[in-house]
């Protein structure tokens, strides 16, 4: 298994006066077919984690006219410290949410359909059954595509889950975010081994389907405790995994404590198929569902 190498200095890893490096700077595009695709998706009323949370990837997907959808509103019950999402307060999810999400997919022509939620701590089911209803929509107007599902932790719910996987998506996708000790500052509101506990329920009820996770770098974790992460996914049954940078995203989020080079984000994409995972994207811009089309079939590169 390939070696990593040692750790920064605690003085280098705190330090929260970190300047953006050259690696994470982008020219961004501000019209053609990536305004055309964010038009589109807001005169539908469509809402994408893309936006919501800020994603850096935003402007390349668009451009190609794909996007992570986000079902059951634009605001979360929870408030973890490094995501963009706003926190409530919150209303009833929206019943004719699925036939659009449906709809816009099959308009935008993709072949594989990716599908976030906010946390619904709220609802009687977690919002299992919009995800449901969902997956069962998109089936009926688009059903050649692949469809991946990222799901919050239903609080634990495995009735919650079974309704989930009875429906049939291709993949199931939860992040675990970050290494297990830094949950109290990073995730206050979520549990590790309940995270875990998803992805195994997951792969239990569907041996044949790809069960995938992501963390993210630059929180300041340690080596050690992202390979105890990396060990407890395998261990869940987690055969596909996203390695990404941290971004803050206001002054009022947790700060970066690292910037992990482009080459240590590649020492860890070796490590993880070494390790045992059967498809790994890991670089300072990969997301959970970045390319997910290509991770899916093997054309990742």
């Amino acid at each position: 298994m390939p070696k990593l190498p040692p750790d920064k200095q605690a003085s280098e890893d705190c330090s929260h006066d970190l300047r953006k490096p050259a690696w994470l700077r982008r020219r961004l595009p501000v019209g053609g077919q990536c305004a055309k695709t964010r038009q589109f998706l807001r005169q539908k009323g469509i809402c994408t984690v893309c936006e919501k949370a800020a994603c850096p990837n935003r402007w390349e997907c668009f451009s190609r006219r794909t996007a992570t959808f986000m079902i059951m509103g634009d605001r979360c019950t929870r408030n973890c410290r490094f995501c963009a999402v706003p926190h409530g307060p919150i209303g009833a999810p929206d019943l004719d949410e699925p036939v659009r999400v449906a709809g816009a997919a099959r308009e935008l022509g993709l072949q594989h359909v990716v599908v976030t939620s906010v946390t619904r701590d709220d609802l009687p089911d977690q919002g299992a059954g919009c995800f449901v209803q969902t997956i069962r929509e998109i089936r009926r107007q688009l059903p050649q595509a692949s469809i991946e599902v990222l799901v919050p932790d239903f609080m634990g719910s495995s009735n919650c889950m079974q309704q989930v996987m009875e429906s049939g998506p291709d993949v199931l996708n939860h992040n675990i975010e970050t290494v297990a000790g830094l949950y109290p500052r990073v995730r206050p509101e979520a549990d590790y081994r309940r995270s875990l506990n998803v992805l195994a329920e997951a792969a239990a009820a569907r041996p044949d389907m790809p069960v995938k996770s992501g963390i993210m770098l630059g929180l300041g974790e340690n080596r050690a405790g992202v390979r105890q992460a990396l060990s407890d996914l395998l261990a869940s049954g987690c055969s596909m995994l996203t390695i990404g940078q941290y971004l803050q995203p206001t002054p009022r989020h947790l700060p970066v404590e690292e910037y992990v080079t482009p080459e240590m984000f590649e020492s860890w994409r070796h490590y993880a198929l070494a390790a045992g995972f059967t498809a790994v994207a890991s670089g300072p811009m990969v997301r959970s569902s970045y390319r997910a089309r290509e991770m899916l079939s093997g054309d990742l590169i």
